[in-house]
């Protein structure tokens, strides 16, 4: 089935600001043309670039997998060797310093194609599912999830049922875990992979007005956390919009799940998305980054802003 990709570059605003418009751009086109080298690779077709990323289609889901976990690897492992001008930028302090990854989206489905443009169900999803992931991560669905051979389902970790903006039914979503064992480490027996993944957890990161609160998945006997009014939470937040006990973080398996428990309701900004996923004595999964507002929405005067941060 056609599967719909957008790769988005982390940190642009950033990385315009640092090295200019003319040298960021250079970079950025260098970096389009490499990802659109490693599309063609597998097959894909390069829709057209927005800016500081890439839309692109595949026939098939295996192929756009196989794509996206590749240019992973090569800018985890080789960040610069993908440029044209790679001695500039290795003999550069400023390039060096940078930090150059990649945000992906993926979804199947099917795709019309209208003037060279596609458009479907399926593109609003893998923009969507580019917004809401972190740095260096590829999230995707269950219909590509289920598409791929038994065995490959091992590399997607479920981050359970989420709502993407314009949707009104959740949305199963998965993280492709693209790194490879041998990288964890070359001489692991079936034993030590294991013990390998154990040690690869993930951690929580709650911020408000100079403090931050962690939440580790394992090796902590913490496994939640309560965010309100009330002296006694974990993260206190003084509000008049504010629960007492307004929401808990818990560790659910290998998620984060927050839950609401307040009078007014919590807003949560993931990502990129400027539509908040709204909950209501309800919950849903934290990853990537983004925004956590307390009893009202994060643009209303004086708002209760928390950041978070899964790392």
């Amino acid at each position: 089935m056609p599967t719909v990709v957008f790769c988005d570059l982390v940190g642009s605003t950033e990385l315009f600001e640092k090295l200019g418009d003319a040298t960021a751009s250079h970079l950025v086109t260098q970096l389009n043309q490499a990802l659109g080298r490693a599309i063609t690779q597998f097959e894909g077709r390069v829709v057209k670039t927005l800016g500081d990323g890439i839309f692109a289609v595949f026939p098939q889901e295996n192929q756009a997998v196989d794509a996206c976990c590749q240019i992973q690897r090569e800018l985890h492992e080789r960040p610069l060797m993908l440029f044209a001008d790679e001695k500039l930028a290795v003999s550069s302090g400023t390039f060096r310093s940078l930090h150059i990854q990649l945000q992906i989206g993926m979804e199947a489905g099917e795709v019309v194609e209208i003037n060279g443009d596609c458009y479907g169900d399926a593109v609003n999803s893998a923009a969507r599912l580019a917004d809401l992931a972190g740095a260096k991560q590829i999230l995707t669905s269950q219909r590509v999830h289920d598409a791929l051979p038994q065995e490959r389902r091992s590399e997607f970790s479920s981050l359970g049922p989420m709502f993407l903006r314009g949707k009104e039914e959740t949305t199963t979503v998965y993280r492709i875990n693209w790194q490879k064992r041998e990288a964890i480490d070359p001489d692991a027996t079936m034993l030590g992979v294991s013990f390998a993944d154990a040690l690869r957890t993930q951690t929580l990161q709650l911020s408000f007005r100079g403090k931050t609160v962690p939440l580790a998945q394992s090796g902590s006997a913490i496994k939640s956390l309560q965010v309100g009014r009330a002296a006694t939470c974990d993260l206190e937040v003084s509000d008049p919009r504010v629960s007492r006990t307004h929401a808990s973080v818990q560790v659910r398996g290998n998620q984060f799940v927050l839950t609401d428990s307040s009078s007014y309701g919590t807003w949560v900004y993931a990502g990129g998305q400027s539509e908040p996923v709204v909950l209501r004595r309800t919950d849903c999964v934290l990853v990537g980054e983004g925004e956590i507002s307390l009893g009202c929405e994060r643009g209303a005067p004086d708002a209760a802003v928390l950041k978070f941060g899964v790392h």
